[in-house]
């Protein structure tokens, strides 16, 4: 089966690259397969072309070339041919009914503005980095690039591969806090014969799980249609997970989530960051485990980032605190919550916390 990859590699070789040639000869641009679709991620099926896949494409151009944008859009709307490989280059998508090509035109900081709701071209704040989400920064990142000759795409790639370390350290902390927060409701709720709500913090349990194992493999987490399938360690944690899951008793759930805590705790010494060398401890004196508070206050002891100073401890970056896809999904939805983070850090600075 042709991928969608394939198809947009052959495509912009075959077709897109020498109209841009001829039209446009010695501009600088990168073109790829790059922003939303599963075969961005390369998770494409035959299913997947029943909407939004065919003949795409991104091509992009440096800040300085921004004049070129234009001209060059306009150029493929006359020039390109109406079917490739037999498939039509102008076609409806979810986002616009009429069939149009989706050769996509811009700047490299428009494109990725797009997708991440902040401009990484002059470089991220730390409430930047707090604003992105996997998913945003994966439909730059995490496509195929065919051609470049730009000064701006590979440096701004390389430098979303992975948060600062502070930063990295202050959603890891996040992560575990989350966790601890919830864990020994999950036999309290039983015991107190709401076996359905144990089961559902169960589940909300290994989703958290599963959203660390990407924070401490430092890999970003796709949306959730693809987030088992690219999941960090996903052998070893499947067991685990699986009996927290499935598991008819309480008892099993925690052994589940305890189980994959360990791993996780594991993996993080492993990587170099602070841990305790005992990280489940006993909540009270209660038949319940929990997180120890040290697994968090290590991670945090230490940082100086005067933003992340002041934050909430446990608030971490936006994905680990709004559930809600009519913002995850819209970049620039995201970018205006960044003055709750201003507001929750002023409110600590003024004695509120």
């Amino acid at each position: 089966m042709t991928t969608g990859v394939d198809l947009a590699d052959a495509f912009h070789r075959d077709i897109v690259g020498p109209l841009i040639a001829t039209a446009h000869p010695g501009l600088r641009y990168a073109a790829g397969r790059l922003g939303s679709g599963s075969d961005v991620l390369g998770f494409d099926d035959a299913r997947s072309r029943d909407h939004d896949w065919g003949c795409r494409l991104t091509v992009l151009v440096d800040g300085a070339d921004r004049a070129a944008v234009g001209p060059v859009h306009a150029m493929l709307t006359r020039e390109l041919p109406e079917t490739y490989q037999g498939r039509p280059v102008r076609f409806p998508t979810t986002w616009s009914p009429e069939p149009t090509h989706e050769v996509e035109v811009a700047t490299v900081g428009d494109f990725a503005t797009s997708r991440l709701g902040v401009d990484p071209v002059p470089g991220l704040s730390t409430t930047d980095w707090l604003l992105v989400t996997g998913q945003g920064v994966l439909e730059v990142t995490g496509g195929a690039v065919f051609a470049d000759t730009t000064t701006e795409l590979g440096p701004v790639r390389s430098a979303l591969a992975w948060y600062p370390p502070e930063v990295d350290r202050y959603v890891v902390a996040a992560g575990w806090g989350r966790l601890g927060q919830r864990l020994p409701f999950v036999g309290r709720t039983a015991q107190t014969g709401q076996e359905r709500q144990s089961r559902l913090l169960a589940a909300e349990l290994v989703a958290d799980l599963t959203q660390l194992a990407f924070l401490l493999a430092r890999r970003w987490a796709p949306y959730e249609k693809w987030t088992q399938r690219a999941l960090p360690w996903a052998d070893e944690l499947a067991g685990p997970l699986d009996r927290a899951l499935d598991a008819g008793d309480w008892h099993g759930r925690e052994d589940g989530l305890v189980a994959a805590v360990e791993l996780l705790l594991d993996k993080q010494r492993a990587r170099g960051l602070p841990t305790p060398e005992v990280g489940v401890s006993t909540f009270w004196d209660r038949p319940y485990r929990m997180i120890d508070p040290a697994v968090t206050a290590d991670l945090l002891a230490g940082l100086t980032d005067p933003v992340l100073s002041v934050l909430p401890t446990g608030l971490g970056a936006i994905g680990q605190w709004v559930d809600n896809v009519d913002v995850l999904a819209h970049p620039a939805r995201r970018a205006t919550l960044a003055a709750t983070y201003r507001s929750l850090g002023d409110a600590r600075l003024t004695g509120n916390p």
